[in-house]
């Protein structure tokens, strides 16, 4: 992508509003506008990397067994009533009457509405186990959304929701689930740790939060420094086997968000292996049996020929709010620092002297050569001065650049820099070109 084409509406200042890094980076770069309190638009940059946060989310939900669907933002209360929820939820739900007097909300979470998907189709033992999921946009009534998309009122959420026989088979799906989110956010460069949970509206007596450390995070954790160093399941984990062992080794060393946390056992560790931290919630998985099919008649026939309620789980991520995560765990003080996974382009080309022939030819060259082999670019083509690139190219922190000077080029040379360590080399437009392909496509 030429610059000159892109829409990247970079601010000088930073918003009074921004209250925490990501928000002011985000605001800076051109990723996000907001419309109003906690609503967001996303702009060219920051939907990009929404929608690479998507693509893994994607890969690993289906790596796990789960199946895609979609279902509507908007829900009939009715649903809400049968499960007991409609009342008791309060008022982050946002309340709607349509134009024929009919009650119907703005969907929080959707458990109601993937438990009566369920009972329509399934009636037998022979169709379990079955995971479904969506990523959809959400709206949520904070009563002060704050920290940017961190804690807005619409968010984009990927909730799967799981369907088994019984409890035990219900704790294989919720197994998956764990191992898919160590999977996933370890894909993005991110170290999550699981760590017990309050249920709290979602209901259930299983629940785990995926917690990166930040010093921004909204909530205290606690942990075991153990877990900081474990090793995150590999590509060739069988979802299909008993993946009990890696949840234990996972949960075994003790983690715990506030609400749980038992200042007793964590004093019991020894002192260098306690971690007292803020996090950010990334993900949230629960088991909570039949606390959905029991009331709303979600039954499926045994193999024995009896008729039992199916035992549930769901599972969130938090697809927005990770990119604001994400921000907060990579930037430095001149801008954002992507790992190259989630990164709205990989290289940023910067043409010093557009309209010179020689730098105008080198750089169509690379650009051309690197896009061919899958590497994205933002071709900096745009007429303005040196040290107004440089500033934008670290303030949107793509994982390499390449400068492309006359001067430089008199030697035959470009200078490459590594955004994250800061490394520079002078390199022939061939090593150029191979230093870039190897790191990104390895």
């Amino acid at each position: 992508m030429r610059l000159s084409r892109f829409f990247l509406p970079i601010l000088k200042e930073t918003p009074k509003e921004a209250e925490i890094v990501s928000h002011r980076l985000m605001l800076r770069a051109g990723m996000i506008r907001q419309q109003s309190a906690g609503i967001y638009s996303w702009l060219p940059l920051g939907f990009r990397v929404l929608r690479k946060i998507e693509k893994i989310v994607e890969e690993e939900q289906a790596r796990a067994g789960a199946v895609q669907l979609l279902m509507p933002t908007i829900q009939p209360a009715d649903l809400w009533r049968e499960s007991g929820r409609y009342d008791a939820y309060g008022k982050e739900m946002l309340r709607i009457t349509d134009r024929h007097e009919r009650e119907m909300l703005y969907g929080p979470t959707n458990e109601e509405m993937i438990t009566e998907i369920f009972r329509s189709y399934v009636r037998s033992y022979k169709d379990l186990p079955l995971n479904l999921y969506h990523i959809q946009w959400k709206f949520r009534d904070e009563v002060r959304p704050r920290f940017g998309i961190m804690r807005g009122r619409e968010f984009l959420m990927k909730d799967a929701y799981s369907f088994d026989i019984d409890k035990e088979a219900a704790r294989h799906a919720y197994n998956r689930m764990f191992v898919a989110y160590l999977r996933t956010f370890a894909r993005m460069g991110l170290k999550a740790i699981p760590m017990r949970a309050d249920t709290g509206p979602i209901g259930g007596d299983m629940s785990h939060e995926f917690i990166i450390l930040a010093s921004t995070g909204e909530s205290a954790v606690f942990c075991d420094r153990s877990l900081l160093d474990l090793p995150t399941p590999g590509e060739d984990t069988d979802f299909l086997s008993d993946l009990s062992p890696i949840v234990e080794a996972w949960t075994t060393p003790y983690a715990a968000t506030d609400e749980m946390h038992d200042e007793t056992t964590f004093a019991a560790l020894p002192e260098a292996e306690r971690v007292s931290a803020r996090g950010i919630e990334v993900g949230h998985i629960f088991y909570f049996g039949t606390k959905y099919s029991e009331p709303m008649g979600a039954r499926v026939m045994t193999a024995e020929g009896t008729e039992v309620p199916v035992h549930m789980g769901s599972y969130g991520v938090g697809v927005s709010r990770l990119l604001g995560a994400l921000i907060e765990a990579n930037h430095d003080d001149d801008g954002i620092i992507w790992p190259a996974s989630v990164a709205p382009f990989h290289v940023g080309l910067i043409n010093l002297k557009p309209g010179d022939a020689d730098t105008d030819s080198a750089c169509a060259g690379l650009y051309a050569r690197l896009e061919a082999v899958g590497v994205e670019v933002l071709y900096d083509d745009v007429d303005t001065r040196a040290g107004a690139k440089f500033a934008t190219m670290d303030l949107i922190g793509l994982p390499f650049q390449i400068i492309a000077g006359p001067r430089g080029l008199k030697d035959g040379v470009v200078e490459v820099k590594e955004r994250a360590s800061g490394q520079r080399e002078s390199l022939s437009l061939e090593a150029a070109f191979n230093r870039v392909r190897e790191a990104l496509t390895a």
